[in-house]
């Protein structure tokens, strides 16, 4: 592939990489998909085979990996659509296709410089340093092959309008539907889920030099701001708070909470009589929502008598997929000097693509990491 036009919208970029976190296509896969996934922390294979029966019971199949499918598809047809003819390859973190396998299918078709989109919307060590950390492995990997290409990364888009916005009206359509069949919205309350991480991490996310809680402040303000919205465009006065799901480390080791489905269980005692669950902290409906969720929340909600209902993740929303392709024509913009609009709701906070020194450290061992000061 010959460098892109200087005048080409994503240039200089001549690929796109999406790089999300990987899962199981198959029963044989699920052991060493988890083996990958808690390489370091010691845990043995006889409680990763309890945490595979949540793949297991869906024929040992994660669906993230046809969400990435559908969501490449998505990303390609809006490309198209402005005419931006710069090709998309795929990796995972922890499984096939890995990011090295990524790179050298970039390197095939040409590549030098890709811009990549991680499908995690949020600031922490599991959900932005992480994938860095991957990208520098892979980097480094692929030049000991011979293989040269150089790596940035679009902001986080936990507050881009293409993510918030979707969620919000995603939401905001969800209590309009419960409210139609007839639910007293006095017994209503919105929960805004996402994945549980140890406190200590929670603590450290952000920049070194900033008071750090990222991670939480960040859903929080956007769980704040979609409440508001509902509240605003159906007349109501509708609760909402932020709960946590997927919590996977030792007793001893402090994670964030409320539970999900401790916090239903609350909720009912207190006299709630329906319950949306908004998973806002997911890009798209992979483990953590179809079983945390839809299985074992549903549980807990039927149990208890809560009516339940489920707002679908982003996915491949068209507002999130050109919200998406605006986050590359922005980086792109960056990336030859120039100063683009960086638009953000709620808040003006625009992350930066490259993040300040000391961002969302590894509190376990110190690595590499690519699209940052440090």
């Amino acid at each position: 592939m010959t460098e892109p036009a200087a005048d080409h919208p994503l240039a200089p970029y001549d690929g796109v990489l999406l790089l999300s976190f990987g899962g199981p296509e198959k029963p044989e896969d699920v052991l060493p998909f988890l083996r990958t996934v808690t390489a370091g922390k010691g845990i043995p294979d006889e409680r990763l085979e309890e945490v595979g029966e949540h793949y297991y019971r869906f024929g040992g199949r994660s669906p993230i990996n046809d969400q990435n499918r559908a969501l490449l598809a998505a990303l390609r047809s809006e490309l198209d659509r402005r005419e931006i003819d710069t090709p998309l390859v795929w990796g995972n973190r922890n499984f096939t296709p890995f990011t090295i396998e990524a790179l050298r299918e970039a390197d095939g078709a040409g590549m030098r410089r890709v811009v990549t989109v991680v499908t995690s919307a949020y600031s922490s060590y599991s959900s932005c340093r992480q994938y860095r950390e991957d990208l520098a492995a892979a980097q480094a990997e692929a030049a000991d092959e011979g293989l040269g290409i150089e790596i940035d990364k679009i902001r986080p888009y936990f507050n881009h309008p293409g993510f918030s916005r979707a969620n919000s009206r995603l939401v905001t359509e969800a209590v309009r539907g419960v409210v139609r069949a007839g639910v007293d919205a006095d017994g209503l309350r919105l929960l805004f889920v996402t994945h549980s991480v140890p406190t200590a991490m929670d603590e450290t996310s952000g920049p070194g030099d900033e008071e750090g809680h990222f991670y939480a402040r960040q859903h929080a303000a956007l769980a704040a701001a979609i409440t508001d919205e509902v509240n605003a465009t159906l007349d109501l006065d509708v609760e909402g708070e932020l709960v946590f799901c997927s919590r996977s480390g030792p007793p001893s080791q402090p994670w964030l909470e409320p539970d999900v489905n401790d916090r239903l269980e609350e909720l009912a005692a207190q006299g709630a009589t329906a319950v949306v669950l908004a998973p806002i902290g997911f890009v798209s409906d992979h483990m953590e929502v179809i079983y945390d969720l839809d299985t074992e929340a549903a549980a807990t909600a039927e149990r208890l008598g809560l009516r339940m209902v489920r707002v679908p993740t982003v996915g491949t929303d068209a507002e999130f997929v050109a919200g998406l392709v605006d986050l590359l024509l922005e980086r792109a913009a960056e990336a030859r000097g120039e100063t683009p609009v960086r638009p953000t709701w709620p808040g003006s906070d625009a992350r930066p693509a490259v993040c300040e020194p000391g961002c969302c450290p590894n509190l376990r061992t110190a690595r590499p990491a690519l699209c940052g000061r440090d």
